[in-house]
């Protein structure tokens, strides 16, 4: 590999150019290969289109500094990012909360490529990652029959607060299922704005039981439950009594509008993590899912500013 080209190097192009030399003239000058003096004069000029050597060198330094092959991280840190990232963070919510808290000033994209590079050695940091979800089928079915039941409320209808994620209090709420048939499935309760989950296991898939364990679950959050947000499955199908139970207030989205419940449509994405399609939960506990919530809400987000759901919730009490 040839050296970096020289800062008196550099000095003695501008000098070559003044002459009037040409590219292969000044390479055959300075004992270098005339592409790599037309790279140097391509990716070292100055705005306004001159070349200063002092600049570039400048530059150049810069490019050093930034390149991953050049990396300035020691083997604490990386020991560091490794720790996180065996919690299932993102490698951005890594980068994030490490950068927050002043401890390192690493991008995601290194730490991805850290991830792949302990890859092809056989290590296993990328089963950390979060798997991306399979492409859902459409629903092609010409009569829509969930949700036929009188005196829901529509998601129109809520609160103007609900949208602007202001106010601790609204949440949305869904159910899992591991696969099709499933008798045991799951209830995933999100707050819109915090993100923190909250989860409850359902023995049976049913109305019943889930107004139960939805009931248990509200009357834990201590009076910090406003509204919630449903889809239309008929498990939902008792709201009423939960409203009665609670004092919170049930809405319902628009039938196929999954963005209208983003919040908890994204939560489940990340619970699939650990509870897979196409597999059963009938091994699954009411712990077993308290520790899923947790991993999600000690985890660091983005848009509360690398600090975590439980953080943020906390400071509602």
């Amino acid at each position: 590999m040839h050296a970096q080209i020289t800062l008196e190097e550099r000095y003695a192009i501008v000098a070559l150019r003044k002459q009037r030399l040409s590219i292969r003239a000044i390479a055959a000058a300075i004992g270098r290969a005339p592409s790599t003096v037309s790279r140097e004069l391509r990716r070292n000029l100055r705005p306004s289109g001159r070349y200063n050597p002092d600049v570039a060198h400048s530059y150049c330094v810069a490019r050093r500094r930034r390149s991953r092959r050049n990396t300035h991280f020691s083997a604490e840190d990386w020991g560091l990012v490794e720790q996180l990232i065996a919690l299932d963070w993102s490698p951005e919510q890594v980068a994030g909360w490490l950068r927050r808290h002043r401890m390192l000033s690493i991008s995601h994209e290194t730490i991805y490529m850290r991830i792949w590079r302990d890859k092809a050695r056989g290590g296993q940091l990328w089963r950390h990652l979060r798997q991306a979800a399979k492409k859902r089928r459409k629903r092609c079915r010409s009569h829509d029959s969930r949700g036929r039941l009188a005196g829901k409320r529509h998601i129109s209808e809520r609160p103007s607060e609900v949208e602007t994620r202001a106010v601790v209090g609204h949440w949305e709420i869904d159910t899992i299922k591991g696969d099709s048939q499933a008798v045991h499935s799951a209830v995933t309760m999100v707050e819109r704005a915090t993100g923190f989950t909250v989860m409850g296991k359902l023995a049976r898939h049913t109305a019943s039981e889930c107004t139960d364990r939805v009931i248990e679950m509200v009357a834990r959050q201590g009076g910090r439950v406003a509204t919630i947000t449903a889809d239309n499955g008929t498990e939902f199908h008792s709201h009423k009594a939960i409203e009665k139970a609670t004092g919170a207030q049930f809405y319902f989205a628009t039938p196929h509008h999954s963005w209208e419940r983003g919040t908890n449509e994204n939560t489940n994405g990340l619970i699939r993590q650990y509870l897979p399609k196409r597999t059963s939960m009938a091994h699954k506990s009411q712990q077993d899912l308290e520790a899923i919530a947790a991993k999600l809400n000690t985890r660091p987000r983005k848009r509360l500013g690398y600090r975590t759901p439980e953080e943020c919730y906390a400071e509602t009490l």
